[in-house]
């Protein structure tokens, strides 16, 4: 996109065309506006669609231009914050209806992709978050004996049987959590974009917003070359936050993360890797993730950005940490390479803000994108049909509040990662 072959590099090559969006021209009115064509708006206009409503998206480049086309495709349960800690947290009624949803979540994904035949290459077979060490194997063991006390269904693997499932590594264990799977993002939120045009929905494409502003009873949405007009308003657009609402982007520390694609492998090395479908990611603070696409290419990633000097970092260390986990891969290389942005909040979990009257949205992912963004964006159209009740919603209504430091934690992160994969030998 934008001639940037490292904006959405493999998932780009992969997917299905993208629909046909016009952008916004002249004046327009609708019941709904949503800013922002990822996973939480597009989830939220098919679902409003479905119901007869009104719905039109303003999206500034294309469907998944985002952070929704770029990650790595993990279709997870839950967050990064420990299942005890939510409550703790939120309090008991909002951690413990945060947990059902979140918990949820991949059904609901990989049922929209059923119902709708969406193209996205989805496999429901699971996830293994991966042990390194000792401490590694604990923090796995405490997540297993808290999902499972929720009823979850996930179990840890010892190191003999997580060596089996990857097909390389020494890893100490791994929690697979059968809730989970993945898909190939951009592929998704296409078909998302899609399903929500044949349900009624209008969606504009290359139509940033530039202001946003109350009119009489209504929200006023201006473009370059066209309004819009409403009586809801939706914004959701998170980490790629640009003219308006400043205050969602302010409020999380950018993270960068990178993933890069070796070619189609030979059939014979193909079958030794991941055998049974399923993505993985790693316990270090500096993250490993990886998984295979339908093609059989293997998909690797990390913390990161892909500029400057980074990007010759970034791609030595994937090529030793990949050849180390799998030796099978020796002299084979990447073909692809891509990254983008992940917004981190102060306490690892979304958010839920209302900006005025009739206009609320959530935001600040934590890199878990595709499954708490396809049901909030359900949980906000229910909401505007009246089924969800304010004190229903997944998470309370809290004030935005700017991230401290957040641009010099950003610089640190970035070269934090690169100075970790300049030295690292892990796994």
């Amino acid at each position: 996109m934008r001639n940037d072959p490292r904006s959405h590099g493999l998932w780009e090559l992969s997917a299905p065309a993208a629909p046909s969006l016009p952008p916004l021209n002249g004046a327009a009115e609708t019941e709904v506006a949503i800013i922002g064509a990822g996973y939480t708006g597009l989830s939220a206009a098919l679902h409003l669609a479905e119901a007869g409503v009104s719905v039109t998206v303003l999206e500034a480049v294309e469907p998944g231009f985002g952070g929704a086309g770029r990650n790595v495709g993990l279709v997870n349960a839950g967050m990064w914050v420990m299942p005890q800690e939510l409550p703790n947290v939120l309090g008991a009624d909002y951690g413990a209806r945060l947990l059902d949803f979140l918990g949820n979540a991949p059904a609901e994904v990989f049922g929209i992709v059923r119902r709708h035949g969406l193209d996205c290459q989805a496999v429901h077979n699971g996830t293994l978050h991966l042990a390194v060490g000792a401490s590694g194997l604990r923090e796995i063991t405490d997540r297993m004996t808290q999902w499972q006390a929720c009823g979850a269904p996930v179990e840890l693997l010892d190191a003999a049987q997580t060596r089996a499932r990857v097909g390389g590594g020494r890893y100490t264990g791994a929690l697979l959590d059968h809730r989970a799977g993945t898909i190939q993002p951009l592929a998704y939120v296409r078909g998302l974009a899609r399903a929500a045009l044949q349900a009624g929905a209008v969606i504009h494409a290359n139509s940033p917003v530039t202001s946003v502003a109350r009119d009489g009873n209504d929200w006023r949405l201006r473009t370059e070359a066209g309004t819009l007009r409403a009586k809801w308003l939706i914004p959701a657009s998170d980490a790629y936050t640009q003219a308006v609402f400043p205050e969602i982007v302010r409020e999380q520390v950018i993270l960068p993360y990178f993933n890069m694609s070796t070619p189609v492998l030979p059939d014979d090395v193909r079958a030794t890797i991941l055998p049974g479908g399923e993505g993985c990611w790693d316990t270090p603070e500096v993250l490993s993730s990886y998984r295979m696409d339908a093609a059989g290419r293997l998909i690797f990633g990390s913390v990161g950005r892909l500029g400057g000097i980074d990007r010759a970092t970034h791609r030595a260390w994937a090529l030793r940490a990949m050849h180390r986990i799998f030796p099978q891969l020796r002299g084979i290389g990447f073909e692809t390479e891509w990254w983008g942005r992940i917004g981190m909040t102060s306490d690892n979990l979304p958010r839920l803000h209302v900006f005025g009257e009739r206009a609320l949205g959530f935001c600040g992912y934590n890199g878990r994108g595709i499954a708490p963004g396809t049901v909030f964006g359900k949980a906000l159209a229910r909401h505007i049909l009246g089924d969800l009740p304010p004190d229903a919603m997944p998470l309370p209504v809290t004030r935005s509040e700017a991230a401290s430091l957040r641009d010099a934690k950003f610089a640190w992160y970035a070269a934090g990662a690169g100075l970790v994969h300049f030295v690292s030998d892990r796994i």
